[in-house]
């Protein structure tokens, strides 16, 4: 569980923000995301790879020399 002290005198937004900051830090609600629902192994394997494909493509696009201007 994420916990935040509120410092003497900090605002509340303050203390908001470093709350956020510290649950996107642990990954929390993205794993609360994924929990939310049964995936069958298939699925996620599937999803797994189509991602990893997806990356893959996306770093080839970036090694990729521009075409040459004549």
């Amino acid at each position: 569980m994420t916990t935040v002290r509120v410092k003497e005198n900090e605002p509340f937004e303050a203390a908001l923000r470093r709350f956020k900051r510290t649950v996107e830090k642990t990954g929390l609600l993205t794993e609360l995301r994924a929990r939310e629902y049964y995936e069958k192994p298939t699925t996620a394997r599937k999803r797994k790879l189509a991602a990893a494909i997806k990356r893959h493509h996306k770093r080839l696009r970036g090694q990729l020399l521009p075409p040459r201007m004549y």
